[in-house]
């Protein structure tokens, strides 16, 4: 399989969300949206992701975008998540990791300088034509909203 590159046609998928309803990526032709992958709902680095995200929701509301959090998390998980965390956009579970690896947000990484299969922390912006636009690997998770909000104003103004 090729590398996902900018430009190319983002891999539509079909997951469900925290309430436990099918989200199509699709669905959202005609807006941009922001993927972000992380390992594991309520752990601390990962919840300083989603939190980051929450934090800046405004500006992704601003540039009209949809944000989306994908993690292995069964939709039991991502709703208590998101009710803790008061988190206002979609949780998705992938639990077999299918869009995870699709975007190579999943693969071989170093934790604690040991090779392991895991999540890569990642996010990514698909433009309003379904357009893969920005890919960030290996984010720090303080902060990754903010620099998402900007990356998306970035695409915004080519």
């Amino acid at each position: 399989m090729a590398a996902l590159q900018v430009g190319d046609k983002a891999p539509d998928f079909e997951l469900l969300d925290d309430a436990g309803k099918p989200v199509r990526l699709s669905d959202f032709r005609g807006q941009p949206v922001v993927l972000f992958f992380y390992p594991e709902d309520d752990t601390p680095v990962c919840t300083q992701q989603a939190c980051s995200f929450r934090d800046e929701f405004a500006g992704f509301e601003e540039l009209d975008a949809i944000v989306m959090g994908i993690s292995p998390d069964s939709v039991d998980s991502h709703r208590a998540f998101k009710r803790k965390f008061r988190l206002p956009f979609y949780l998705l579970s992938d639990p077999e990791n299918r869009v995870a690896t699709k975007y190579e947000s999943y693969g071989t990484k170093l934790m604690y300088g040991k090779e392991v299969q895991g999540t890569i922390r990642s996010s990514v912006i698909v433009d309003p034509k379904g357009r893969v636009a920005s890919i960030h690997r290996n984010v720090r998770s303080e902060g990754n909203g903010a620099r998402m909000v900007e990356a998306l104003k970035a695409v915004a103004a080519r």
